[in-house]
C-alpha cells in the first residue's frame, strides 16, 4: 500500500519526468521576474512590449517550451503563438505544457529541399548548416563536450510556406524569435515580408561581438533591406525593430512611428 495519497505520487511522477519541467511556486516570485531565455532575451522584449497584455510570437528553433525560450515567458501571461522546432519528437514537451501555442516540427530553408539535420548530444546545438559542423569539428574544446549522434535527412519548405498554412486568420505578428544555428540569414530570406512582418526580430548572431560589428554581418544587412532597425544585443542576439515603430522615449515600449 503506497504511502502517499493519489494526489501527491501524481506530483513526484511530473517532477521526475524526463521532460524536465519547472514550476514556480507563486509567493516565491512575488518581488522579482522570472527569465527563460539565455541571455535575457525575454526580458528585453517584457520592456518593448510593456503595456501589451496579450499578443502573438513566432519561435523558430524553439527548442524546449522552457529551457533557453525567449517566448514562454509571454506565454504565461496569456500570449500565444507559433514555435517551430526541426528535431523529430520536439513538439511532444510543447504539446504537454503549452497546447494554447501552435505547434510545429517543420524544418525552414529557403527553398523546398532535402537537407541534413546535424543532430548533437546537446540538441540545443542542432543544425542543418555543414559549414558549422566542419567548423565546430576543428574546434577542440568544442569536440571535448558535444558530438554528433545522428545525421537525418529532413524535408525544408520556406518560412512563408508554412506561416501563409498556419498563422490564424487576420493575425499579425508582435515578435519574431529566431535561433537556428548558422542558418538565420536563410530563413529570413525565406519570409514573405509583405505578408508576415513582426514588429520586433530576435535573431542570433553569433561571432559579431560588437553592436558595430553586428551591423555588418549578413542577418543585419539583410533586416535593414526589408526596413527594419538594429536596436539593441546581447552577447549572441540581435534585437531588430521596424521602421513603422519606434521606442518610446519615456516608457521604452514601442509605438507607432510617426508618419
Amino acid at each position: 500500500m503506497s504511502l502517499y495519497p493519489d494526489k501527491l505520487q501524481k506530483l513526484f511522477r511530473i517532477l521526475r519526468s524526463p521532460s524536465r519541467f519547472y514550476y514556480y511556486p507563486k509567493d516565491a516570485t512575488a518581488h522579482h521576474r522570472l527569465c527563460f531565455s539565455q541571455e535575457g532575451e525575454d526580458m528585453v522584449l517584457s520592456r518593448l512590449f510593456l503595456h501589451q497584455r496579450a499578443g502573438f510570437y513566432v519561435d523558430i528553433g524553439a527548442h524546449h517550451p522552457q529551457k533557453y525560450s525567449n517566448t514562454y515567458s509571454f506565454y504565461r501571461q496569456g500570449w500565444r503563438g507559433i514555435n517551430i522546432d526541426a528535431m523529430p519528437g520536439s513538439m511532444a514537451p510543447f504539446q504537454a505544457l503549452r497546447p494554447n501555442d501552435i505547434n510545429l516540427e517543420i524544418p525552414i530553408a529557403k527553398a523546398p529541399a532535402e537537407l541534413t539535420f546535424y543532430i548533437y548530444n546537446n540538441p540545443a546545438l542542432n543544425t542543418f548548416s555543414e559549414t558549422l559542423y566542419r567548423q565546430r569539428l576543428e574546434d577542440e574544446a568544442f569536440r571535448d563536450m558535444y558530438y554528433v549522434v545522428e545525421k537525418r535527412p529532413l524535408q525544408a519548405r520556406p518560412l512563408s510556406e508554412v506561416l501563409s498554412q498556419h498563422m490564424p486568420p487576420e493575425q499579425t505578428i508582435d515578435f519574431l524569435s529566431l535561433d537556428v544555428e548558422g542558418l538565420d540569414e536563410d530563413v529570413l530570406a525565406s519570409n514573405d515580408w509583405a505578408t508576415h512582418r513582426p514588429k520586433v526580430i530576435v535573431a542570433e548572431d553569433i561571432g559579431s561581438t560588437s553592436l558595430a560589428a553586428a551591423q555588418q554581418g549578413p542577418v543585419a544587412l539583410l533586416l535593414t533591406r526589408e526596413g527594419y532597425e538594429l536596436m539593441a544585443k546581447t552577447v549572441n542576439s540581435l534585437f531588430f525593430v521596424d521602421r513603422r515603430w519606434e521606442v518610446s522615449d519615456h516608457w521604452g515600449d514601442l509605438r507607432p512611428r510617426a508618419s
